[in-house]
């Protein structure tokens, strides 16, 4: 598996944990189970175990992998890095000691930036004081409806150098939403052939929200069967007037 990422808003993945398991809504249509199971039919290395056999899915077990840890080591040119695209680095079976581990290697390769996107944040908040936290790390919380909008709260309290938000799947309006103290938001659809549609004014009212608190916005996708479809939203309007980034 390539360490080049397709993702618009990263250039790289690097996947020192795998697998995870359902914590909200935005879960549903995991792109990164659906993706484990081919993996392992494919032989892939890491996804041959179950791991715990609480999780779901075949080869979607959280397993750490001390093996991986060296990956940034090699990479020549600075790159922007997804970390554990694949999982998420602050699940409860992921040890404290082997985040302190992945977040060594982030500050022995300052040339590279790295993005970790969890959805545990409170765990991100607990851990905060037990961890040093590099300057080329930001953090991310997933906001997929403002029923979530607690993680948001956890994540202002956590001193990474950039807090950002990944409003993806956006699954409902998230109207009153509160910037301070977040430097990008991601926003974008679901894909899929069970993919949920978004309307086009939840994500007009993110921007505009961006837009007011002087926060850079970078608009992912539509969303629909496939990741570049631009359709129609539930509405039936285009979506050619969405801009993808507001600096």
């Amino acid at each position: 598996m390539s360490d080049r990422s397709s993702i618009e808003w990263t250039e790289a993945t690097w996947n020192p944990v795998t697998g995870c398991d359902r914590i909200s809504e935005g879960c549903d249509n995991c792109y990164a189970l659906t993706l484990a199971k081919r993996l392992k039919a494919m032989g892939a290395p890491k996804y041959q175990t179950d791991g715990d056999p609480r999780t779901s899915g075949p080869g979607f077990g959280v397993s750490v992998h001390h093996s991986a840890l060296d990956q940034p080591t090699k990479w020549r040119s600075p790159r922007v890095v997804f970390v554990n695209s694949m999982s998420d680095l602050f699940h409860a079976r992921v040890p404290v000691s082997f985040i302190r581990d992945v977040f060594d290697v982030m500050r022995d390769t300052p040339q590279h930036t790295y993005q970790v996107l969890t959805k545990r944040a409170i765990r991100a908040r607990r851990l905060a004081d037990q961890l040093d936290w590099p300057d080329n790390m930001w953090l991310g919380v997933s906001v997929e409806t403002s029923q979530y909008f607690g993680r948001i709260d956890e994540l202002r309290q956590v001193p990474a150098a950039v807090r950002f938000l990944s409003c993806e799947p956006l699954l409902g309006p998230l109207d009153g939403i509160d910037l301070t103290g977040i430097g990008w938001v991601i926003a974008g659809g679901e894909s899929g052939p069970n993919y949920r549609p978004m309307h086009l004014d939840w994500a007009v009212s993110i921007r505009d929200a961006c837009v007011s608190a002087k926060v850079p916005f970078f608009f992912k996708q539509w969303g629909g069967r496939t990741p570049k479809t631009l359709g129609r939203d539930l509405e039936g309007r285009t979506w050619d007037q969405m801009p993808r980034r507001i600096a």
